[in-house]
């Protein structure tokens, strides 16, 4: 598995050690125990990297995989383009026969959520919980076994019932999708709605995953871009110019 390295070697942090580092170990054999050009300073800081996000997305959405064992061909190839969309095609090739061996081992989920809640930030943690829903969402369904899971993952994560909502509704919207996005009620006035949209804005711009790398940010646009039709469809309804 030495091949599988270079994606991660001298890009860890907090990852490096954990029960994501122990998941991880048995593919990357003494890659754990002998590397030695992990940055210590981002290891003591706590700093995440983009290794550390790679491994817990990679961790997180085979644990979604696992959670219904439906569609596997499908979601494997959707996970391909994730890699490759938003780290490139070397990266994905190398990712998709670590992930085949994932399947078939116990994920410890909550310890891994709870070490990714305790060491990277609420924009990434977000992000990561959208990339999630949107594995769930590649077959047209939600299965309540995956619901039940993705719950239990935010809960773990950190993150809140708002944004848990937030983030539901961008990928299985309703009649009241638009105002779930922003987390405001069709009852709250104009100018609540309106300042609810610039926090939004503000909490998913991708600027503020822009350190885990260019394509990182760009997969995050995607949110970033439906809190704005979020916010020009409630113009719409209200007439608000």
């Amino acid at each position: 598995m030495a091949k599988y390295r270079r994606w991660l070697f001298g890009a860890l942090g907090w990852a490096f050690g954990g029960p994501l580092g122990a998941l991880f170990g048995f593919l990357m054999g003494s890659f754990f125990d002998n590397a030695t050009k992990v940055d210590p300073e981002n290891q003591r800081a706590g700093m995440t990297t983009q290794g550390d996000f790679r491994l817990a997305l990679l961790a997180l959405l085979a644990a979604v995989m696992k959670v219904d064992q439906k569609n596997l061909k499908i979601e494997l190839e959707y996970i391909k383009q994730i890699f490759s969309n938003t780290f490139g095609t070397a990266v994905s090739n190398e990712v998709m026969p670590v992930l085949k061996e994932l399947l078939q081992k116990d994920i410890p989920v909550q310890e891994i959520c709870m070490q990714v809640r305790h060491n990277m930030d609420h924009p990434a943690r977000l992000e990561l919980l959208n990339v999630l829903f949107s594995l769930s969402m590649v077959d047209k369904e939600f299965h309540a076994s995956e619901e039940q899971l993705l719950h239990k993952m935010a809960f773990w994560l950190g993150i809140s019932e708002k944004d848990f909502q937030s983030i539901f509704s961008v990928h299985k919207p309703d009649s009241n999708w638009a105002y779930k996005v922003l987390e405001v009620s069709p009852d709250d006035s104009d100018d609540a709605v309106r300042k609810a949209y610039r926090r939004m804005a503000m909490k998913y711009h991708p600027d503020r995953v822009a350190y885990l790398g260019e394509d990182v940010a760009k997969s995050a646009d995607e949110k970033f871009k439906k809190v704005s039709s979020a916010w020009e469809e409630i113009k719409r309804i209200r007439g608000i110019s």
